[in-house]
């Protein structure tokens, strides 16, 4: 498994390519625009220059993983001759649904394509497909270079020997592969998604303000950054598709969407991909203030 196809050039997908790229895959970055992709290559060179700046690659090391990755927006192209396909593009089902009909159609019999889904069911992705043993979950987490976890989601027809491959593989990537069920939210944001979303009630109910629940989350119970600055990070729009994921598979009103959050993600405010959500990232994503619509 040599041959890496990565569709999707947003944040996931060039962090994905880019991990790939460094372990000394051949990696094959597929968007829709030659604009997205030249983005997507300056992102990945300039998160190399950070890793050469801290002694962690060489300069070296730097050039051979950007020429391991070469750019398409033709799909057939990009997916020809691959032994795995990663699909990163936004968290939409009938995205995935068409994505995946055009990788079953394309990629070569023996790929395995893997979602880097959130949240959505693979079994479902699967159902479009030829290939249901085949087709598995790879749930990267943000930065995709620096973190470790890989939630490898077992869809109900993803065979033994594909998951066998992914977990081996992702250990070759110096991750750590974490096998889970296929179930909406999966574990990790089953479990991420209402502790944000407990935290923006708490905030829309006037119990505390940003900066009051984030340093309580912080400095209480030892979270790097506060679920209002997580929430941000992620993106409102993301935050709030999984909860959509959840209520809707789980039927719980427990997983039903903060007001707060609709009204947000209706109005734009995004967090740092639009420069505002609970915070304000005019000053860049490292320099964010409350929100001045959140300040007393």
């Amino acid at each position: 498994m040599n041959n890496i196809s990565v569709i999707g050039s947003g944040t996931m997908g060039n962090g994905i390519a880019h991990t790939f790229a460094q372990f000394g895959y051949q990696v094959n970055l597929i968007d829709i625009n030659d604009q997205a992709l030249e983005k997507a290559r300056q992102t990945i060179a300039k998160n190399l220059d950070r890793q050469v700046s801290k002694g962690s690659i060489s300069e070296g090391e730097k050039t051979t993983t950007l020429n391991n990755i070469k750019t398409f927006t033709d799909l057939q192209a990009g997916v020809a001759h691959a032994d795995l396909v990663v699909e990163a593009a936004t968290e939409s089902l009938d995205l995935k649904l068409k994505i995946f009909k055009d990788m079953d159609a394309f990629a070569p019999a023996h790929a395995i394509l893997a979602s880097n889904t959130s949240s959505i069911s693979i079994t479902h992705i699967a159902s479009g497909t030829s290939r249901a043993a085949q087709i598995i979950g790879m749930h990267f987490m943000n930065p995709v270079p620096v973190m470790k976890l890989v939630e490898v989601i077992r869809g109900y027809g993803t065979s033994d020997e594909t998951t066998a491959k992914i977990m081996e593989l992702s250990k070759k990537l110096g991750k750590v592969p974490v096998e889970v069920n296929d179930y909406p939210g999966f574990v990790a944001n089953r479990i991420l998604m209402p502790m944000i979303n407990e935290a923006i009630f708490t905030l829309f109910e006037g119990v505390a303000g940003v900066q009051e629940i984030d340093t309580v989350m912080k400095l209480g119970m030892a979270h790097p950054m506060g679920p209002l600055q997580l929430a941000d990070f992620i993106g409102l729009d993301v935050c709030l598709a999984i909860l959509n994921v959840l209520h809707d598979g789980f039927g719980n009103p427990k997983y039903a969407p903060c007001p707060l959050l609709v009204n947000m993600v209706r109005a734009g405010k995004l967090g740092i991909k639009s420069a505002e959500g609970f915070y304000d990232y005019a000053k860049g994503p490292k320099e964010g203030t409350v929100s001045a619509k959140f300040l007393n």
